[in-house]
């Protein structure tokens, strides 16, 4: 099974994915990772990716998707704002999304606290452009990493 832990930047995508991949025994990968070079540069200069740019990356994730569920499986940390990216990263098999919920104040302020090509004035548009997933295991994100993980490992196992 892959796992993708999504959500808006700054809700703890990296720390929870990987803590879930270490419990669960099975690989990590940020999502971040396989962005473009032209992406990150976007991003950096404070301009919010559109649909043309995020097309590319997801049909990357994509395949690698489908070749990690033929293997031990993963866990991915990737945004997954918008059902259709959603759908995009699912198309060549099973995917489990995991969805970080919390408020803005909450995220913002551990945005200002980190060094990320993400910048804290980006999040408005993370909140406009993600559409709340229905069919994600949803998690709090205002309990601790290891509160979460924890939530995350009885609800996987319980299914």
């Amino acid at each position: 099974m892959v796992y993708v832990v999504m959500g808006v930047s700054g809700c703890g995508k990296s720390t929870i994915a990987d803590g879930l991949a270490k419990a669960l025994a099975i690989p990590f990968y940020d999502g971040d990772d396989f962005h473009p070079q032209s992406n990150i540069d976007k991003m950096s200069s404070g301009q919010a990716l559109n649909d043309d740019d995020r097309q590319p990356w997801l049909d990357i994730l994509a395949v690698n998707i489908q070749l990690w569920n033929r293997g031990d499986g993963a866990v991915l940390a990737c945004s997954a704002l918008k059902e259709k990216y959603r759908d995009t990263l699912s198309k060549f098999g099973d995917v489990t999304y995991i969805y970080l919920k919390g408020s803005r104040e909450l995220i913002l302020d551990r945005m200002k606290q980190r060094n990320h090509f993400m910048k804290p004035e980006m999040l408005d548009s993370q909140f406009e452009t993600l559409e709340e997933p229905t069919t994600a295991i949803e998690v709090d994100i205002s309990k601790s990493t290891v509160e979460i993980i924890n939530e995350l490992k009885e609800s996987i196992h319980a299914n």
